[in-house]
């Protein structure tokens, strides 16, 4: 009957779900990036010009076990600071300061990170705007794991009239030793897309996808991913003005299943 195959396949996931749980301390589950929720565009700062970004969220439905020394996400609330400057007319560099509030603890510093990004030039007359950014971070241990990582992301994106899409292909990695001694962690994607469709030159609507598939050589199983999306608005306050606002659903047992996020970015 249907009952019984809802019953069934409700049952199913229990099983995963507990089996993810009990190999938890053995298996690292796939990371998300809880202090920056944004899909990167192609282009870059201006020459010369300087922005001034914040980002932030509440986790209000997330994990609530450590995952090794990371700690539970639920009710954590991450305030990010982003400082970028335009190198060139393709060539952007950016600094971050990470802070977070968990309960129990309270505010504290939650680590740094650098970035570049560079940019296609227009006159190479690509079908496509790419991008390519790369990122060093240094989380604490509560906040990320033991050890520092590199991320390295192509980005895609094209324009259609008032519709742009966009996809930044993450590939993370861990600069440290992995959990069996001696041995090393290898490159894990995390994929993220937009879809955005200026509304008037105030509004811009938009849906973002954010997912973790763990590690590229031994992808981890379904009850195990990170899939993510978040339905938002981009508010254009002025020439230099941007506010973001976006609630993001999980849709599995081990990723953030409820996360308001904003952004305030502001060019100089």
């Amino acid at each position: 009957t249907l009952l019984g195959f809802g019953s069934m396949k409700d049952r199913n996931v229990r099983i995963w779900t507990t089996v993810v749980c009990l190999l938890s301390p053995t298996l690292r589950l796939a990371a998300q990036d809880a202090f920056e929720i944004v899909v990167y565009p192609a282009a870059t700062a201006a020459r010369g010009e300087w922005e001034l970004e914040t980002h932030l969220n509440y986790t209000a439905r997330g994990t609530t076990a450590f995952d090794g020394t990371v700690a539970p996400s639920q009710k954590q609330t991450h305030l990010t600071f982003e400082v970028t400057h335009g190198i060139t007319a393709n060539w952007e560099a950016s600094a971050y300061m990470l802070t977070a509030y968990r309960p129990g603890v309270g505010a504290e510093y939650a680590g740094w990170r650098i970035r570049s990004r560079v940019h296609a030039p227009a006159r190479w007359n690509l079908p496509l705007d790419l991008g390519f950014s790369a990122e060093l971070e240094a989380p604490r241990p509560a906040y990320g794991g033991a050890s520092p990582t590199v991320e390295l992301t192509p980005i895609l994106e094209r324009q259609f009239g008032a519709l742009r899409l966009g996809l930044n292909a993450n590939f993370e990695r861990d600069l440290g030793e992995g959990e069996a001694e001696g041995t090393e962690e290898g490159w894990e994607f995390e994929p993220s897309a937009l879809v955005a469709y200026r509304v008037s030159s105030v509004v811009t609507a938009k849906l973002e996808y954010h997912g973790a598939f763990g590690e590229l050589v031994a992808p981890l199983g379904g009850p195990a991913q990170v899939h993510q999306l978040f339905p938002g608005v981009d508010l254009r306050l002025g020439d230099a003005t941007t506010i973001g606002l976006s609630v993001g659903a999980g849709t599995t047992a081990v990723g953030n299943r409820l996360v308001f996020a904003s952004r305030l970015e502001v060019e100089f």
